[in-house]
């Protein structure tokens, strides 16, 4: 048979804590009298003994009624803090000044002092009643602690002495379900330097993180610093770094602002973190006015880059979205995908390749699209060095197909994805980059189309990019594998990249070339190192590092801008316009039927007629010995010399 009263109900708990109450204000009325009196060694008068009973049940009701107002019945005691504490003083002054204007107002003679000492003691029983919840949740967690020895207790680090770092502290200390130990706080502020919070040491800034961590044994880190810039995070997590301690981040200041501060929203520290540059910021209203009540149509809208596209264009409110893409699974996923989040998109999507002339001009035709964004490509570097021809058939010839296309049914911009693998490339990849880029440049001298290209580096996260290969690997057992120690990357996220696209087709005026300043460039070797530590594993001891060598045509570092292109500001300071190369258009489109002919022909020296074309593409010795090796192979197997297939068109 269930209980009559079940205390676990808050309605069950306030009629308590309410009857708790009344008895105090009875007790308080007394004891504030018989203080005052006593003082002087007296009696209480009886004519004062009466003005208080007479007044009581008015005191009781009006008490009461301030209690439920300024919520000392409905709040979670069990937490409380200096903002309940402050309501209680406020309520407790607020009801001594009602009942010394009532008293006064129906004539009860009582000593002016008595308020004095009712006050006094109103607040220490209210604060008593109330912060014994706190008292007893405390202890509770103690002996729920003391009962579980048998848990390591990890060692802990909190850097910031903040708001966040405040409620992260408090947090850990009051929950029996967290098995950590505040050990020492971490605060660039030198006035904190030797202060505590919440009982915990702060012991100096980021130079002593390394020292403490040492001396405490610490085994885990929290970064409590929402508001820190990217600068700030990048400087402290490389300190960090440095130690074999586990690191958390809180993820953002509006956790700190909607108070959703705790242990649960910490997360681990990404790779992006460490990347020390801030988060690029696009111009909203220029791209909203650029695509908004437009047919957008983009190519490769499937890949990774291109998927993205969909996802911020859908959200700008375009005429009609259409996704053309030669791989049905992925247009497939990003169509269901942008159907659940944006049910009244006019979405279309097409299968078809950017190579097939008659199938691009089609579209063109039916849809009529005012933007293009062309981010159909093959990007594999080392796959592309073993097919060239296709590299040129399908980046070089399908964007030819397309820019032509988008010239003949009057497409407004054609925005081309490109890399800063163009930039005096050592690929076959790069190389036909470079050419895009030419091709967009030639169009836009004789079209009314705007055409431009927009230039980044590596895309954290992407198909292909290093990260998710390291995170495979080490879920395979390793080793990580990486081709040179000294190899080095820029990096951005995808969305930032396709915020860049966006914002170059709102900025676009024709023939530019944008590009992203991306910062500082990373080594992929502490790019896996970081990433191995970040996992939880340990450099050496339960994963390793194997370098590989460099593949075909890979380089140690990859350039943003040729120097002959120079640099132009743009309103956004993190985007930059190069200036075009100069080049023949005549010959260039000459050279470029030959090529045609020689990737369609499947012959075997198309680098070597690229690399007429792009001056700046350099075959390495060790590639071009690797191809003539091939070249040898393949015409003692008499590979070599059939004719080639029709050209497509």
């Amino acid at each position: 048979m269930k209980k009559m009263i079940d205390f676990r109900t808050s309605r069950t708990r306030m009629v308590l804590l309410c009857l708790v109450d009344i008895f105090t204000i009875i007790l308080d009325s007394a004891l504030a009298l018989i203080i005052r009196f006593r003082i002087d060694n007296g009696w209480v008068p009886a004519e004062y003994a009466a003005s208080s009973r007479a007044y009581l049940l008015i005191n009781i009701i009006s008490t009461l009624i301030l209690f439920l107002v300024l919520n000392l019945y409905n709040s979670v005691w069990s937490f409380a803090s200096i903002t309940e504490l402050t309501r209680i003083i406020i309520a407790c002054g607020l009801s001594t000044v009602i009942q010394a204007f009532g008293m006064q107002l129906l004539a009860y003679p009582i000593p002016r002092s008595y308020h004095i000492f009712y006050f006094a003691l109103m607040v220490t029983t209210t604060v008593a009643t109330r912060f014994s919840y706190r008292f007893f949740h405390i202890v509770k967690n103690k002996l729920r602690l003391a009962g579980n020895q048998g848990r390591r207790v990890e060692h802990t680090m909190i850097i910031g002495a903040g708001e966040a770092g405040s409620m992260i502290i408090r947090e850990i200390k009051t929950s029996y379900a967290l098995s950590r130990r505040i050990m020492c706080v971490i605060d660039d502020n030198p006035s904190k330097k030797g202060k505590y919070i919440h009982g915990i040491k702060i012991v100096g800034d980021r130079k002593v993180i390394k020292e403490y961590v040492d001396k405490y044994k610490i085994d885990e880190i929290i970064l409590a610093i929402p508001s820190a810039s990217t600068k700030t995070t990048k400087e402290i997590l490389r300190i960090c770094n440095e130690t074999t301690c586990k690191l958390k981040v809180l993820p953002g200041m509006y956790q700190l602002i909607t108070e959703e501060v705790s242990v649960s929203k910490l997360r681990e520290v990404s790779i992006e973190d460490l990347l020390g540059r801030d988060t690029i910021e696009i111009d909203l209203n220029s791209v909203l006015s650029h695509l908004e009540d437009k047919t957008v149509l983009v190519t490769g809208g499937g890949g990774s880059i291109g998927s993205e596209l969909c996802r911020q264009i859908a959200a700008y409110k375009p005429r009609r979205l259409i996704i053309f893409d030669i791989y049905e699974n992925n247009a497939y996923d990003i169509q269901q995908e942008l159907r659940r989040k944006y049910p009244s998109l006019n979405l279309k999507v097409l299968i078809g390749s950017v190579r097939n002339t008659k199938r691009i001009e089609m579209v063109m035709e039916r849809y009529r699209p005012d933007i293009i964004y062309h981010a159909a490509a093959h990007k594999h570097v080392p796959l592309m060095e073993d097919s060239p021809n296709e590299a040129i058939k399908n980046n070089v010839f399908g964007t030819y197909k397309t820019a032509r296309a988008a010239d003949k049914y009057g497409v407004k911009k054609f925005v081309l994805i490109s890399t800063d693998k163009a930039v005096n490339p050592t690929n076959i990849m790069g190389a036909s980059k470079r050419l895009c880029e030419m091709i967009v440049q030639t169009f836009s001298r004789y079209s009314k189309t705007e055409f431009v290209a927009v230039r980044f580096g590596n895309v954290l996260g992407s198909n292909g990019s290093v990260i998710p290969l390291f995170k495979k690997q080490m879920e395979e057992g390793g080793p990580v594998t990486v081709t040179h120690p000294d190899i080095i990357r820029y990096f951005m996220t995808i969305p930032e990249a396709v915020s860049l696209v966006l914002q170059a087709g709102a900025y676009a005026k024709g023939g530019e070339i944008f590009v992203l300043d991306m910062g500082e460039p990373v080594k992929i070797a502490d790019l896996a190192k970081n990433l191995i530590r970040l996992s939880g594993y340990t450099l050496g001891v339960d994963m390793d590092i194997k370098y590989t060598g460099l593949r075909p045509g890979e380089k140690l570092y990859e350039e943003i801008l040729v120097d002959e292109e120079g640099l132009q500001k743009t309103e956004n300071e993190l985007i930059y316009i190069g200036k075009p190369l100069e080049f023949n258009e005549v010959h260039f489109l000459s050279e470029l039927k030959k090529l045609e002919r020689a990737a369609v022909e499947e012959q075997f020296d198309v680098k070597e007629i690229v690399s007429e074309i792009v001056k700046t593409y350099h075959i390495r010795p060790e590639d071009q010995k690797r191809d003539q090796e091939m070249y040898k192979e393949l015409c003692e197997l008499g590979k070599i010399g059939h004719e080639g297939p029709v050209m497509e068109e």
